[in-house]
């Protein structure tokens, strides 16, 4: 099941065209679906006047090189490994589910594109890359969904609680968790028992979900939050701090050993 790739034994029954096209039409339901988020909701239009009116109240002009510096030091801690986290779990259960997510994804497009022909030789890796990027995406975004939720954390709100922003987590999910099933069963030849064709079908739909649903969830936050974090580094290193006062004299400490509750929020 590791080493094998599925879409090359699916495209002895469907074309490999039609499988690249899939492909195609959700790269383009991504782009669409961001593109009315950002008409509708304005948010990078909010983004850009906020930093234009941030520039005016900077303390320093930061040469090129300083720039670079910021956003290379951004790119590999705020982004690359989510160090606004903290050290806690709920870094962890998100560094799972975005790398598995880039495995998954990476593996997905390289495989369909090209190794799906029945008479292509997929090297190994690729397979196994796909497999675990599931793994590590199910994983992290069950540990998110079912105890690290804010609402469900700390407002005591029941985990199947749902609402719309939750439609990206959840599809994310369902297509990884799928995938393997479907994967796993293919893998068994069960000689035209409709097993496999049912989770192949679930994990079609939840792909459509998922890339389709932009707009309705939080998936274009993968585009905004990297800005954001660039963006609210610079204003801290012009002084500008996007025109928020400075941090204010840490308040006294009264007493030693008081038992504080642990914070429940992020």
């Amino acid at each position: 099941m590791f080493t094998t790739n599925p879409f090359s034994i699916l495209a002895e029954t469907v074309p490999p065209i039609a499988l690249q096209s899939f492909v195609i039409v959700m790269v383009a339901l991504v782009i669409i679906g961001t593109l009315v988020d950002i008409i509708h909701k304005k948010n990078v239009q909010y983004f850009f006047e906020n930093a234009k009116k941030a520039k005016l109240s900077a303390t320093k002009t930061l040469s090129a090189g300083e720039k670079i510096s910021v956003i290379s030091k951004t790119i590999v801690s705020d982004i690359a490994t989510t160090s606004e986290l903290g050290a806690g779990k709920r870094r962890v259960a998100h560094l799972l589910g975005m790398y598995g997510t880039i495995l998954f994804w990476t593996g997905s497009v390289i495989m369909i594109f090209c190794y799906s022909s029945p008479s292509s030789d997929t090297p190994s890796y690729w397979p196994i890359i796909w497999h675990v990027g599931a793994i590590m995406t199910v994983v992290g975004g069950s540990w998110f969904w079912f105890f690290l939720r804010v609402d469900v954390y700390s407002e005591a709100h029941p985990w199947y609680r749902i609402i719309k922003a939750d439609l990206f987590v959840l599809a994310l999910i369902a297509s990884s968790l799928f995938g393997l099933i479907w994967s796993c069963l293919q893998s068994l030849n069960l000689n035209d028992r409709w097993d496999d064709k049912a989770f192949l079908v679930l994990y079609i739909i939840s792909n459509l979900a998922l890339f389709g649903g932009v707009y309705w969830s939080k998936f274009a936050h993968m585009f905004y939050k990297p800005g954001a974090s660039i963006q609210k580094n610079l204003a801290e290193a012009d002084g500008s701090r996007d025109n928020l006062p400075p941090p204010a004299d840490a308040p006294e400490q009264y007493g030693l050993g008081i038992d504080r509750e642990k914070a429940k929020h992020y």
